[in-house]
């Protein structure tokens, strides 16, 4: 069975004893792949680095409790990605790409995780001033990025370009369950709640395919329905909406069920994407990262063994949701 070490307040980290590297050395790993001088560079995407990399090492620096590493991170984030006239994060930034030249918009994912992180390290250093940068953030996210759908309180993906004259454009991997968690614990505004019923309820209506899973881009107009700007898939997006579910201790059979059947169903391959309106699928394995969480959930559902941890591999996004897969496993309710 693994062993449980609790490095923080926040998040236990599980450690399998003999069955392959630790979380920390894993870590470890991680930043000298993709971690140079705070910033974090998405390999399998040009090099770039945007906020949601950003926000994940710092979850994890604050998760192992590396006060230095998340420091370089911050002032890397602050200083390059929080260049626009209120509190949030330019999307991305691209290697050698003047600031002038690059797109101003946010991501609320990113925006999300970066105050999840500052307000977690607040509180394990005891620092105010990191705290008080997560407010700031959260004050202009709520301002800039929550509107209403059918009665219900939903996010846009980003400040501008997702609103259109009969319809909004969500996503719904952007709906962070486990920090929306851990915000209402800190913050009386009922947002948080709110949030976490209008992801549940649309993760329950937004069911497409032959799996009924929900797509990458939702469009939500009378109807919700796959957005018609995007392949309609389940994919490199989308999968991370289990993992979210878990860590925050949503594990109903319900809710998890469809990735379960999607994911089992081709035995030992899985696919990286399905089509979900002529479930086609993507014809090659899909990354470590995606099994990560396939075995996640198999392990909540059916109380299988954990999965052995391996080596991370080249991608960036794949080491990420590896890492995730694990902080998830050791820290839901």
């Amino acid at each position: 069975m693994p062993r449980k070490l609790l490095l923080s307040v926040w998040l236990p980290v599980i450690f399998l004893t003999g069955c392959g590297p630790s979380l920390s050395s894993l870590w470890q790993d991680y930043q000298a792949r993709f971690i140079e001088g705070g910033r974090v560079i998405d390999t399998g995407n040009g090099n770039i680095s945007h906020s949601e990399g950003q926000g994940y090492a710092m979850l994890l620096a604050a998760a192992l409790k590396d006060r230095k590493a998340f420091d370089r991170l911050w002032q890397w984030t602050r200083a390059n990605l929080q260049v626009r006239p209120d509190h949030l994060f330019m999307w991305r930034r691209r290697p050698g790409i003047p600031l002038s030249e690059e797109d101003p918009n946010t991501a609320t994912d990113g925006d999300l995780l970066i105050a999840w992180a500052l307000l977690e390290g607040g509180m394990a250093w005891r620092d105010a001033a990191l705290t008080q940068a997560a407010w700031e953030i959260l004050i202009d996210l709520k301002r800039t990025v929550v509107r209403h759908w059918h009665g219900q309180v939903v996010l846009l993906p980003g400040a501008t370009g997702f609103e259109r004259q009969e319809y909004l454009i969500l996503n719904l991997s952007y709906w962070i369950f486990p920090a929306f968690k851990r915000l209402s614990a800190h913050d009386s505004d009922s947002l948080w709640p709110q949030l976490t019923t209008s992801g549940l309820m649309l993760l329950r209506q937004a069911r497409f395919g032959a799996f009924k899973l929900p797509p990458d881009w939702l469009e939500a107009g009378e109807n919700l329905k796959p957005w018609r700007e995007r392949p309609p898939r389940f994919g490199y997006e989308a999968v991370r909406i289990p993992l979210y579910l878990i860590w925050a201790g949503y594990a109903d059979p319900e809710l998890l069920s469809p990735y379960l059947g999607y994911w089992q169903a081709f035995s030992e391959f899985i696919p990286p994407w399905i089509d979900l309106t002529n479930n086609c699928l993507g014809a090659y394995q899909a990354s470590a990262g995606t099994h990560a969480i396939a075995a996640l959930v198999r392990h909540k559902l059916s109380q299988s063994f954990w999965f052995k941890p391996q080596p991370l591999d080249q991608d960036y996004y794949s080491a990420t949701l590896v890492l995730l897969s694990q902080l998830a496993a050791a820290s839901a309710p």
